[in-house]
């Protein structure tokens, strides 16, 4: 019988053989178990091709779905904010005067006309993209146009210019409001024919695209303003407040234009529209200052605006003595108008109409000064009438804001209150239909006023040669900067010029302190 042989008896060779061929078939065995064969089912490859398809069409799918209800939806809110802030401006900002007061004090008949008439709002002749175009302006105007604060202006259609080929460089919101303005005249011309329109819309859109053209401020803008106006006083009926405004506006135009000639004749026609109801007036050159004021309270409104404009065209011409001649005139005719004992006792619209004449005499007040002073009279007479406009000045400053005229930490003292720049307007204002408007330019001209019969007091007390002179010019430039000038990043410093002073009067006032202080660092040491 045979026995079965040990392994360690067995040749290397068998040995060496055998473990490979059991991890070969070990091997083997497993691949089989583990890997699908596909050769055997081709319909599982076609399924699956078909399911990653049908994936690949459903999110697309759902992709433009939901991107079309979204465009949808920025649709209608954007529709819906646009078509919201027109019906803002048409039925909240462009809403007529109701408030008795200010209708008696005319501030009404003052106020901007946007084509609606006695109701407000916009002329529905214009139809809807004619509207939309007026309140489009309205809002670049008022509201601004986003973070682009200048852009490159558009060729006017004057034709005339001053040759020098330079560009014109001017707010955003000015040339975009233009723009939106030649849109509604578009419409407007159109609408005329068919008799829509209100008789006064295309004459209003024409002021309103006047004033934008002025204030863009260039030779040829200043020539289409006075184009549009001289088309405004042919539509007028020669007669009445309206045209005595025109008449100012043409008068101050041409000034601006180097005509002397014209700016005189329509100042002269301003004079008497505003004293007579007669179509027919005689033109007066050199006008004359009246002996009575009208009763009307915008006439006497316009017809110190147009004294003004008169003394600032002889005082910069040279001819001092006709400028001290109005100006004595016009004062005296100032004070022969009743004034209230208190601005803050009295109606707002009667206290800013009293305001108005008070500025206007503080203009007048400076005017005579620096003539008086180019006409060598004695320095203590300009300082009187400088220290007279500043004082009034500020006083306006101060009741439009709400402020004290004395100090707060000294209160039935005579220490004046510091100077206010940034102090926002009074609500009573702010929030009037007809008065915010007037009441804001208003402000900031006081403050602007004030900064310049201080400067003008510090340059003549720094070359008096009095004791102390030098530290009391000092006080003027340091009350001057307060009024001209905002606080910069720094806490409680005046770092920039403030709304309506140019960046060259800023560099001047300060250049005026810096110097004066120097000098009395000097001395002290």
């Amino acid at each position: 019988m045979l026995r079965a042989r040990p392994l360690s008896t067995l040749p290397r060779s068998s040995l060496r053989l055998s473990r490979p061929l059991i991890l070969r078939h070990v091997s083997n065995k497993s691949k089989t178990s583990t890997t699908p064969d596909f050769s055997k089912s081709p319909g599982v490859i076609e399924e699956s091709l078909i399911q990653h398809t049908l994936f690949t069409v459903d999110y697309f799918k759902r992709f433009l779905k939901y991107t079309a209800v979204g465009l949808v939806a920025v649709g209608l809110t954007t529709w819906t904010a646009f078509e919201g802030a027109h019906f803002w401006v048409e039925l909240k900002e462009l809403v007529p005067e109701t408030d008795p007061e200010a209708r008696q004090w005319e501030w009404n008949k003052e106020a901007e006309r946007w084509t609606g008439g006695p109701s407000g709002g916009t002329d529905p002749g214009l139809g809807f993209f004619g509207r939309n175009a007026v309140r489009s302006a309205w809002m670049s105007l008022n509201w601004g146009t986003g973070s682009t604060s200048s852009v490159i202006n558009s060729q006017t259609s004057s034709g005339r210019g001053d040759g020098s080929g330079s560009l014109n460089v001017v707010e955003s919101r000015l040339e975009f409001a233009q723009a939106f303005l030649n849109v509604a005249l578009g419409y407007a011309l159109q609408k005329s024919e068919s008799g829509k329109l209100r008789p006064e819309t295309l004459l209003e859109l024409l002021q309103r695209r006047a004033s934008v053209m002025e204030l863009m401020g260039s030779r040829d803008n200043l020539f289409e303003s006075r184009r549009e106006m001289e088309r405004v006083w042919s539509m007028l009926p020669g007669n009445g407040i309206d045209a005595a405004r025109a008449a100012l506006k043409l008068g101050d135009l041409n000034q601006r234009l180097g005509d002397r000639d014209d700016a005189l004749a329509w100042w002269s026609r301003a004079i008497q529209l505003v004293q007579t109801k007669d179509s027919k007036i005689s033109v007066e050159i050199p006008p004359s200052v009246p002996g009575t004021p009208p009763i009307s309270p915008l006439g006497q409104r316009t017809l110190i605006s147009t004294l003004v404009s008169l003394s600032a065209f002889y005082a910069t011409t040279g001819q001092l003595r006709q400028a001290r001649d109005v100006q004595e005139a016009s004062l005296n005719l100032l004070r022969s108008l009743p004034q209230p004992s208190s601005f803050e006792t009295t109606s707002p619209a009667h206290a800013l109409h009293a305001m108005y004449i008070l500025h206007r005499s503080s203009l007048l007040s400076i005017h005579h000064a620096e003539v008086l002073y180019a006409l060598r009279s004695k320095p203590n007479t300009s300082i009187e009438w400088l220290i007279r406009a500043a004082e009034s000045s500020e006083r306006v400053a101060f009741t439009l804001t709400g402020l004290p005229l004395t100090h707060p930490d000294a209160p039935g003292t005579r220490i004046p209150h510091p100077p206010s720049s940034e102090t926002p307007l009074l609500e009573t204002y702010a929030k009037s239909v007809s008065m915010k408007k007037p009441a804001r330019h208003l402000l900031r001209d006081s403050r602007r006023t004030a900064a310049e019969a201080w400067n003008l007091l510090g340059v003549l007390a720094e070359s008096s040669s009095a004791p102390g002179s030098t530290e009391k010019a000092l006080q003027y430039y340091e009350r001057a900067l307060g009024w001209a000038g905002v606080s910069g990043d720094r806490a409680g410093g005046i770092g920039k010029a403030g709304e309506g002073t140019l960046e060259a009067e800023w560099k001047t006032l300060w250049n005026n302190y810096v110097r004066t202080r120097d000098a009395v660092k000097k001395v002290s040491e």
